[in-house]
């Protein structure tokens, strides 16, 4: 009923205004606006209102929320709080504002909002020459009206568009004062005075590369448009300074601008190496900047750039996501955040709009239900409105890392089924700037939705001012990026690259094979030679679809190379209750630590014993299904049950559990394992089915330099045969393996019969 009385006032509302002869919106006179909104476009969404219900619905929101804005009076507070903070939500509140306002004044023609923003900028560009910078100085780029520039620059995104709704309204006394004492101060201050921050290959750039574009682009500042595209001059810069997250500030490669960041975070398939959670952040000013380029700078042809990357990253991010929408946490991600966000809607629009018009886009709108308010949010509502929209079905597949596409990837196997899916997530990427992680060759899985296996994500609470400030805690650092909080191998207790952004920065894991051709038999492999020196980890991960088992399972071999004996530690994050072990384990009555750096000072000891076989099960419930660890182990493995939550006086960590397989004083190892979804928990009924392994073990049989082969052993006494070439992988080339007193033969990287 809500949503029938906004559309109904809103009907009423374009009636009267379309009636008015105060309507100040007039196509015959001026240029503006023509960056995201054009004349045109107003002139055809005008057409259609009252016709299109999503676009219509969006509207009346944007109606709703800024005519109580209004009426509860213009707030411009000076600057004080850091993220979450009074005065930082309230200058977020009000660039959203104004951008919406200005929307609705060119939609509605109706005065009243071109005034709200007329009047909001006249106060910003008061208080703007009275300080220097924001009073919270913990930034390597202390911003103006916020604590960063980051986040000042995102006003700038966002008025920008404001401020080109009402340009031509204004007098052009008024356009005349606020470039000289607002925007092009602003911009300025956000550039040529934070050269640190401007001339980055990073999100935070892009964002300040964008804000300098799209004010020069409603100023037709050429000076400001250049220096937006193509960055300032370094002249004599410092290349090791590093920003308040670690990473460098200055690419060592001289790119700058808005097309370097185009160029160089982006792979060819469109992965973004910060991760899909920077990703998202980010789509918003290169997609929303492509669009006002593509208006008046046609001839540029963004949307073409590095062969339409801009485009295909959209594609890339939404698959990115799980089967509720949110992204995978890899590198720095907040988890929950989901393409049901902003940015995502406007990344959706444009990317339909400006693409081919792929019909799976609409699906993901349909769900959003929003849309930008502007000629590719129209586009989007007609052909929803035409039932043109196809389902946006998320297939396994690999994305490449680094700006060539050679810096590994990310490879994504995945089980659809009617309601009953499946993904698992490797990531043998590169660093990924200063939002990268420790954690090569980790996995993370996920069944319908939840997590099964973890990767923990980052540690902050954005936004929530009392802690940190809003800002990333120092367990981001002592915690989320070590390679102990992630499922993959820590040698001798240290994370990869020592946990030396430099090291990282300079190496990446490589590629072994991609293939899910074969639904039943999904193989992704990757190799890493780096992490460690003189070691050489090489992790393969299968998904398979046995026809006697109702889903499918995991297949983990993990071999490791090396010229010394180390300690390796195998964690698996998992969630839920313990439910049965098949070896014995004490529980200390007083906690420790697992050690004490590199992420293990976090780490209570829970409980520990030894495998006493050369396989172990390990089963636990969550989500109301079981599901179970099968590992090939030696006798004298140490098995550890861990938690999150030492050395956390301020309670920032969650509490999250982990099984460690530990092998001790070994050289050349291989860790094997089975992971398995079985079975569920009815409470109402209080009946488990399935409850029970399918397995009952799994064995090395043989492994080195050239070959492993590994015997998976059904719980009916089955017994199937994986081998695996570690050096060749060549598709065509064949293969002979002799097995104790018999020969296999296969073409290819693997035999499993």
């Amino acid at each position: 009923m809500l949503k029938i009385a906004r559309l109904f006032l809103l009907s009423i509302l374009i009636y009267s205004c379309s009636n008015d002869n105060k309507v100040l919106v007039d196509d015959s006179e001026g240029n503006h606006p023509n960056l995201i909104l054009t004349k045109s476009a107003v002139s055809e969404i005008k057409s259609q209102l009252g016709a299109i219900p999503i676009f219509d619905e969006t509207l009346a929101l944007a109606k709703e929320e800024v005519d109580a804005a209004i009426e509860k009076g213009i707030d411009v507070p000076m600057p004080k709080d850091m993220a979450g903070g009074y005065t930082h939500t309230q200058h977020k509140l009000n660039y959203a504002h104004m951008q919406k306002a200005g929307v609705l004044f060119q939609l509605l023609g109706d005065e009243k909002y071109a005034v709200f923003v007329r009047d909001m900028l006249l106060e910003y560009a008061k208080i703007f020459p009275t300080f220097d910078t924001h009073p919270e100085p913990r930034s390597y780029a202390t911003g103006k009206f916020f604590w960063q520039c980051l986040n000042d620059s995102n006003w700038l995104v966002y008025t920008s568009q404001a401020y080109d709704c009402i340009y031509d309204w204004l007098p052009k006394d008024q356009t005349a004062y606020l470039n000289k004492n607002l925007f092009r101060p602003y911009a300025d201050f956000l550039s040529v005075k934070n050269p640190k921050y401007f001339n980055r290959v990073h999100n935070h750039s892009t964002w300040g590369n964008v804000a300098v574009g799209m004010i020069g682009l409603v100023m037709d500042d050429e000076e400001l448009i250049n220096r937006s595209l193509y960055g300032l001059e370094k002249g004599n810069v410092d290349l090791n300074e590093i920003d308040n997250d670690g990473g460098f500030i200055y690419d060592k490669e001289g790119k700058a601008g808005f097309l370097a960041n185009v160029d160089s975070p982006f792979s060819p398939d469109g992965f973004y190496t910060e991760g899909p959670y920077y990703q998202r952040y980010a789509m918003y000013p290169f997609l929303i900047f492509a669009e006002a380029l593509q208006n008046k700078k046609p001839d540029l042809k963004i949307f073409d750039y590095k062969e339409g990357v801009l485009i295909k990253a959209v594609d890339a991010l939404l698959n990115l996501t799980d089967s509720d929408g949110e992204f995978f946490p890899l590198n720095d991600g907040q988890k929950g955040m989901s393409y049901y966000t902003s940015s995502l809607v406007s990344a959706v629009d444009i990317a339909y709009y400006y693409g081919n018009q792929d019909p799976r886009l609409l699906s993901v709108a349909k769900k959003q239900g929003t849309v930008q308010l502007d000629a590719t949010g129209l586009k989007v509502a007609q052909d929803l409105k035409a039932g043109k929209e196809e389902p946006f079905v998320k297939q396994s597949m690999m994305l490449s890392d680094g700006s060539k596409g050679d810096e590994g990837g990310i490879g994504i196997l995945r089980y659809n089924n009617k309601d009953e899916t499946m993904a698992l997530v490797y990531k043998y990427a590169a660093q990924g700037l200063s939002h990268g992680h420790y954690d090569k060759l980790s996995f993370s899985l996920y069944e319908n939705g939840d997590e099964v296996l973890q990767d923990y994500g980052l540690s902050r609470f954005v936004n929530v001012e009392q802690k940190n400030g809003g800002g990333y805690l120092k367990e981001n650092k002592t915690y989320a990026k070590h390679t102990i909080a992630h499922n993959t191998v820590v040698q001798n207790g240290v994370s990869h690259y020592k946990y030396d952004f430099e090291t990282g920065s300079k190496n990446h894991p490589e590629q072994f094979i991609f293939d899910a051709t074969d639904a039943k038999f999904q193989i992704v492999s990757a190799k890493e030679s780096n992490a460690y020196p003189g070691t050489e980890m090489h992790r393969t991960l299968i998904m398979i679809k046995d026809d006697a088992l109702e889903k499918p399972f995991i297949v983990d071999v993990f071999n490791l190379q090396s010229n010394s004996k180390n300690q390796y530690d195998l964690p698996f994050h998992y969630f839920g209750q313990i439910i049965a072990t098949s070896f014995d384990y004490t529980v200390p009555k007083s906690l420790t630590t697992l050690g004490d750096k590199y992420g293990y000072n976090h780490i209570w000891n829970e409980g520990s014993g030894t495998a006493n076989a050369e396989s172990i099960q390990f089963t636990w419930l969550d989500n109301r299904r079981f599901y179970t660890l099968t590992s090939a182990t030696s006798k004298n493995d140490e098995i550890i049950f861990a938690r999150v939550g030492a050395n956390d006086p301020k309670f920032n960590l969650r509490k999250d559990p982990s099984i460690i397989i530990r092998k001790n004083n070994k050289q050349n190892t291989t860790f094997a394992s089975i992971i398995e979804s079985h079975g569920t928990y009815n409470p109402v009924k209080e009946v488990a089915a399935n409850a029970y392994s399918s397995f009952s073990n799994i064995e090395v049989i043989s492994s080195y330099e050239d070959y492993t082969a590994i015997k998976v052993v059904f719980k009916n006494e089955e017994e199937k045969l994986l081998i695996l070439a570690n050096k060749d992988s060549n598709p065509n080339t064949e293969h002979n393996f002799k097995l104790k007193d018999k020969t296999v033969n296969w073409k290819g990287v693997y035999y499993y019969k």
